[in-house]
């Protein structure tokens, strides 16, 4: 049975001058359009081929070998490319654009807009729908995470606090202002770590390790930089924090951290605009 919303493996079973036909199972033959099909891989019967099971403008079951931008039960940001009074369409890679219904909006959207929004199958439908109402699809399960873990973060919006981020596509989390040391904005995936864990459940982040383990990776990549530069790095603790950001991906305050403790090691003398190798 061929899952519709994701990749499948399915078989060509039979030629037609419009495409070729896939065994679908229970679902019956599946067509894969001859516009769909992949460009540089056979499709002759009994071939396998991987390919994206959707609905088609008349609620047909039909393929493409296109990877579609976002599968059911994925989170993406999507670009709004036309709305009328059924909704939004958003553009997900596919021939036919992804529905977000107007009652699943969460904000005033306009053509050229980008939204993050979670992909489902409409129950009345059947169709793959969109919707930007995340709440109901994220902290289904325990948060089993650990202080200093590393994940996968889509952000989705600034807040008074700081930015909303999805984490491992499971739970949200919360990276603070203090921790956004660098431009950040809905749609970005980014690597992240598990800060704080509280105890209503909410969870902290940070875009750099955390402790030990970051001061001794930093340091590492600030020595690499001097030996890379003949000993001379035009930065130090009174640089922008931006063109820290830029070189080193950390926030000012860890640099700072870090080139202090190389100084007391007696490793780098430290200038108004620059560090340097002893």
């Amino acid at each position: 049975m061929a899952l519709i919303g994701d990749m499948n493996t399915l078989q060509v079973i039979r030629q037609a001058d419009f495409g070729v036909y896939l065994d679908g199972g229970p679902d019956g033959d599946i067509l894969l359009p001859r516009r769909e099909m992949p460009k540089d891989e056979p499709c002759e019967d009994e071939d396998w081929l991987n390919v994206f099971v959707y609905l088609d403008s008349e609620d047909r079951i039909i393929a493409t070998s296109r990877t579609p931008k976002i599968k059911v039960g994925e989170f993406a940001s999507l670009k709004v490319i036309d709305i009328n009074r059924i909704g939004l369409f958003l553009d997900w890679g596919l021939s036919k654009d992804l529905l977000l219904p107007h009652s699943e909006e969460k904000r005033p959207l306009q053509e050229g807009d980008y939204c993050v929004v979670h992909a489902y199958i409409d129950e009345r439908t059947k169709r793959i729908t969109a919707t930007a109402h995340l709440d109901r699809f994220l902290d289904k399960t325990p948060a089993n995470y650990s202080v200093g873990q590393e994940v996968d973060l889509l952000i989705v919006e600034p807040t008074d606090l700081g930015f909303k981020a999805i984490i491992n596509s499971e739970h949200w989390g919360l990276i603070h202002k203090n921790e956004a040391f660098k431009f950040l904005r809905g749609g970005m995936q980014e690597r992240g770590f598990i800060r704080e864990i509280r105890d209503d459940g909410l969870i902290n982040l940070s875009l750099q390790p955390q402790g030990q383990e970051l001061r001794d990776t930093l340091s590492e990549a600030i020595l690499t930089q001097l030996r890379e530069n003949n000993g001379h790095l035009p930065l130090s603790d009174k640089s922008p924090a931006p063109a820290i950001a830029d070189a080193f991906g950390v926030s000012k305050g860890n640099f700072k951290k870090a080139i202090g403790g190389l100084y007391r090691q007696g490793v780098i003398r430290i200038h108004p605009h620059s560090i340097e190798l002893v």
